[in-house]
């Protein structure tokens, strides 16, 4: 039994091996334990504050929004040691490998934020750390592949499947598999088995909570929407999570990759179906077979077959609202935020960043709050960027 319920609505749940419930229920029975022993919250935010650099700041938008009577604010986990929002739960998780006396982390990587982050977590905590990563995903993502052996961390090249995200999961639910009583396995987003969307919301939750403050500070209201990109989508409900009892639109964001016409996206809630996948049952992107189908996004990070379970609750009851935007759409976000704001986001973030910008450009005159949440930095992107603008450059002078 669990102590904890394991839905959203008819989401979530524990589909793993029976080999693997042993280890999720001691999980789940640590950080229940942890939440009420003040000693771990105390030093948890400890962490947060003087080791991570939390609150970070929440920034109006000038120079983006002029012109219009829209105000733009990013809620800046950019600036988070590591350079995203993924530090603030892998330090939770680390807490709770410890508390379980656990050695060793295993963890799996897209975009390579939350590889970086569960080597900084491992390092801290004096942790064991191995990473899997599509060799895809090695390539695109180099810097933060140096940055994760710097600190120590072991980086496995996935050369199965797609080479993406979905098959770093699968290798490393493998490894977790043989070895969950030495291991703890540092899943990086809202999604997987109960507890880990339950675990990362915890986690990340303090992101809406300082959001919701800020804004009373500077606007002394609510935002009119809360904007975030969602992957697996912790980042967004994360900050969500203040706001989903108040009257403010949440908009997430999923990456419509080349368009959702082409079959090359990463769309699930707007265009998949339920289904069971990395251990929960959720919307996916998958066949009429029920195969899994591959994903697509020119973010590593959004390049995810299916989304966490909340998300697919928050969505069947309206709760809030999920959109697409383009791979080209996020590339625009992408420079114009560089060049009028000199802030680079990363790539994932453009995109709930396009869908702000083509809101306010539908009404410029309506006088409107956004909080957008730039869930990382961009320097992990600018080599991705700078050979798209090459091609493109080299397109436009053969014509």
């Amino acid at each position: 039994m669990t102590l904890l319920n394991p839905y959203f609505g008819k989401f979530g749940g524990m589909y793993v091996p029976q080999i693997l419930m042993p280890a999720l229920y001691q999980l789940e029975k640590n950080f229940v334990d942890a939440k009420k022993d003040s000693n771990f919250q105390k030093s948890f935010f400890n962490y947060l504050k003087n080791y991570a650099g939390r609150p970070t700041p929440l920034t109006l938008c000038n120079n983006l929004t002029n012109g219009t009577k829209t105000r733009i604010y990013l809620k800046r986990e950019d600036l988070l040691h590591g350079g995203a929002h993924k530090t603030n739960q892998v330090l939770g998780q680390a807490m709770l490998a410890v508390k379980m006396k656990k050695k060793e982390i295993i963890a799996e990587t897209g975009a390579g934020q939350h590889g970086v982050a569960a080597a900084i977590a491992s390092a801290l905590f004096n942790l064991k750390c191995k990473i899997y990563m599509g060799y895809k995903d090695i390539k695109r993502q180099s810097p933060n592949v140096f940055r994760m052996k710097l600190m120590g961390a072991e980086v496995v090249s996935v050369e199965s499947g797609s080479g993406t995200l979905k098959d770093a999961c699968n290798e490393a639910l493998r490894d977790w598999s043989r070895n969950y009583q030495k291991s703890h396995y540092m899943i990086g987003t809202a999604a997987g088995p109960h507890p880990y969307p339950t675990i990362v919301k915890e986690f990340q939750k303090m992101i809406g909570e300082e959001a919701k403050k800020q804004i009373l500070e500077q606007e002394n209201r609510l935002p009119d929407a809360i904007i975030a990109c969602v992957g697996g989508g912790s980042n967004a409900i994360g900050i969500f999570s203040d706001f989903i009892d108040e009257d403010v639109n949440l908009i997430g964001v999923e990456p419509a990759g080349q368009g959702i016409e082409t079959g090359k996206h990463g769309a699930p809630l707007n265009h998949g179906r339920t289904g069971i996948y990395f251990g929960m049952k959720s919307h996916l992107m998958q066949s009429q077979e029920g195969q899994i189908e591959k994903s697509w996004s020119i973010s590593a990070g959004l390049d995810f077959p299916s989304v966490g379970p909340e998300h697919s609750w928050l969505n069947s009851i309206h709760r809030a609202k999920y959109v697409s935007i383009t791979d080209i759409e996020a590339l625009e976000a992408f420079q114009i935020l560089s060049k009028k704001e000199g802030i680079i986001p990363a790539l994932e973030s453009s995109h709930a960043l396009a869908y702000a910008l083509k809101l306010m450009y539908l009404d410029p005159k309506k006088e409107q709050v956004f909080i957008v949440n730039l869930s990382g930095r961009g320097d992990k992107d600018i080599f991705t960027v700078r050979e798209i603008l090459k091609k493109t450059e080299k397109k436009h002078e053969s014509l």
